[in-house]
């Protein structure tokens, strides 16, 4: 039998909420776990499934262990001993790779302690008849399981203590109230709601004139407190027992002296209010502490054989608060979900829109691609600055529009500004506008492109080429929101919305002098990365489809499609030039074919993908090779490189000068 040992870590996911509402009304129905076995299993097979469901008990004296409840009838005394290793540590969840007794058919399965008063009573174990059917999250589930179990069988031993000790005619008569109380708290999800009731049952059990409870964090502090009666000092309940054993008795208030408590008086006030004598106990609701106390009137009105059910009732009252837990847990991983699907929803619906309103193809099923369109929407319902980053051609701009579809400033203009195809002084003039005689040949007034993207979103792409100059001018833009036109002295509002991209490491231009870094800042408030084609493959195909149906359109002899060598190709290539390579490509495929099936020579991808054994070449010098490559290819003709590189004319002749490529004289 192959055992994985779990340790115990906090459940953060949360299985069916509606079968765990079953389990406390079920528990309350009966006093012994043998009886409502078989219901329990079936409503913890919505949370946990199971082909067998076993609990196995130690003996009163813990000399040995005995199958106590089964969902299968005659089972072998065997049964114990395949559990009886998981009583050797109480620390420990197991999962259980390799089941002994392959005559049951079981594959796989789990198997965790049950305790009652943190000590270690039995073994509740899970058995399935596929191969390594749980994971580490079945045994955070199979644990709070346990926990009802161990209320059911706290509950039980209750009523058996009562009945055995048998102290008056009255407390006999009254073993019932056990199960009445466990009915009270399983109908609500605050037992604040019903902690005079509690008192009031708990009455019948264990006579008091208050009871009173309050649930400490880690840190020792009151999370929430109850009590039976109205403005009841609830401090006592906390100063008294938090520095006490798990169970105390005060016999005598007046006598007792108290820990240092505020008020300083609190003594004096609780024996004034008629309170003489305490019952405390301590016990655990899953990461929490809750502190009970019984008070009384009367002067040593509690004795050491009211503990035991002391104890049975603070448990009770613990799983009820750890229910209420899960039940908040439950709620917010709920109303998660729903804002996830509700998110997704809203990035359907922006795609769609977007296609339809400015024909730019948000495509792609990628995990990669997908978040990047979910942090796109989430920051479109503010007015925060965008900062885009990613390679040439990845899709920065179809990323500016669904931003600026998805925000509140979709009815106002989009206006999209490259800083690397336009020189310094043009650059500036463009953005800000220019008046009338600010420079030779300016004959009349223009507004810039902040002054026409008033209202909705300014796009600037390739920031990273900005100038030095129009940066600090920019940045005026960002902090004061307003600027000045070239050559005037009125100053104007700027009403914009900014979405910047790059290609370039920003922060590398920092510190190179480059890039302003106080712009950069203001630049980067919200970052989303686009991940380069080569590492979001699952996009290839269905962004391939896409653009063959849109370049299909202007042919007079659309291609009939993708033959499966060709999807291979498509697959296997790096596409240094990412999404705007792979739509050149298709095209340049798509007249090869005239009307036919494309092939892989259609593509005429000449660069092999790297063996994925081999070390990831520096993306500079794939770009420059890839370049270099082209422009030979096209006896360098830049109209044609850049076509076949996805770039502008512009873009081609940035990166020439950065790679100081230059054309042989003898060509």
């Amino acid at each position: 039998m192959t055992i994985t040992a779990v340790p115990l870590t906090s459940d953060v996911h949360r299985p069916d909420l509606d079968a765990f509402h079953e389990l406390l009304p079920a528990l309350a129905r009966g006093l012994d776990v043998r009886d409502i076995f078989r219901h329990l299993s079936d409503v913890a097979s919505r949370i946990v499934q199971h082909d067998e469901a076993n609990l196995v008990l130690l003996t009163e004296d813990g000399s040995r262990c005995r199958l106590y409840a089964s969902t299968q009838d005659g089972l072998p005394d065997v049964v114990c001993q395949e559990h009886a290793g998981a009583l050797v540590d109480a620390h420990e969840r197991q999962l259980i790779d390799v089941v002994p007794g392959p005559e049951r058919g079981l594959r796989s399965g789990l198997r965790v302690p049950v305790k009652i008063d943190d000590r270690v009573v039995g073994v509740f174990a899970l058995h399935s008849r596929r191969p390594q059917a749980y994971s580490t999250r079945d045994l955070l589930h199979a644990g709070r399981l346990a926990d009802y179990l161990a209320l059911g069988l706290s509950h039980q031993r209750l009523a058996e203590e009562i009945r055995d000790a048998a102290v008056d005619r009255e407390r006999s008569i009254n073993i019932d109230s056990s199960v009445e109380l466990l009915r009270a708290i399983a109908e609500v999800l605050d037992i604040r709601t019903v902690f005079p009731r509690v008192s009031e049952i708990a009455n019948k059990i264990l006579p008091h004139d208050a009871l009173t409870m309050a649930f400490l964090d880690h840190n020792g502090d009151v999370v929430f407190d109850a009590s039976s009666t109205d403005n009841f000092p609830l401090l006592a309940l906390v100063k008294t027992n938090s520095s006490a054993a798990e169970i105390r008795i005060i016999d005598d208030l007046s006598t007792e002296t108290l820990p240092a408590t505020e008020p300083p008086d609190l003594r004096e006030r609780l024996v004034a209010a008629g309170y003489h004598s305490i019952l405390g106990v301590r016990t655990r609701a899953r990461d929490r502490t809750l502190l009970l106390s019984f008070w009384s009137t009367h002067l040593r009105a509690f004795q050491g054989r009211d503990v035991p059910v002391a104890r049975r009732i603070a448990d009770h009252v613990a799983l009820a608060v750890s229910h209420e837990q899960l039940a908040d847990t439950a709620r917010q991983v709920a109303e998660a979900k729903a804002h996830a699907e509700r998110l997704e929803a809203r990035v359907h619906t922006l795609a769609e829109e977007l296609d339809l309103k400015t024909h730019a193809r948000v495509v792609g099923r990628s995990a990669e691609w997908l978040d990047v369109l979910t942090k796109a929407t989430q920051v479109a319902t503010t007015d925060t600055t965008v900062m885009i980053s990613g390679e040439s051609g990845t899709g920065k701009e179809v990323v500016a529009r669904f931003v600026h579809r998805a925000s509140a400033r979709k009815t106002g203009p989009f206006i999209a500004l490259n800083c690397a195809a336009l020189p310094e002084q043009l650059l500036e003039s463009e953005l800000f506008g220019y008046e009338r005689g600010a420079f030779t040949g300016a004959q009349q007034a223009k507004p810039g492109q902040i002054e026409l993207a008033s209202g909705g979103v300014l796009f600037l792409d390739e920031v990273s080429e900005m100038s030095l100059s129009a940066q600090a001018k920019f940045l005026r833009v960002l902090q004061e929101r307003e600027f000045q036109r070239l050559g005037g002295t009125r100053t104007l509002k700027a009403n914009i919305r900014v979405v910047a991209a790059t290609n370039r490491e920003l922060r590398k231009a920092v510190e190179r002098g480059d890039f302003r870094e106080d712009l950069y800042y203001r630049l980067q408030v919200f970052d989303i990365r686009i991940a380069p084609l080569r590492e979001r493959r699952a996009d290839i195909l269905p962004l391939a489809e896409a653009f063959l149906q849109e370049i299909g359109k202007s042919f007079g002899r659309p291609p009939a499609g993708l033959t499966r060598d060709a999807r291979e190709a498509l697959l296997g290539y790096d596409w240094p030039g990412n999404v705007r390579e792979l739509r050149n490509a298709l095209e340049r495929a798509a007249i090869l074919c005239e009307g036919g099936l494309i092939h892989a020579q259609h593509l005429a991808l000449q660069t092999a993908s790297r063996p994925s054994h081999q070390p990831t070449t520096d993306l500079n010098t794939v770009e420059r090779e890839t370049i270099a490559k082209v422009l030979l290819d096209c006896r360098w003709n830049k109209s044609k490189a850049a076509k076949r590189l996805g770039l502008s004319r512009t873009q081609l002749y940035v990166r020439m000068r950065k790679y100081e490529l230059e054309e042989p004289a003898a060509v």
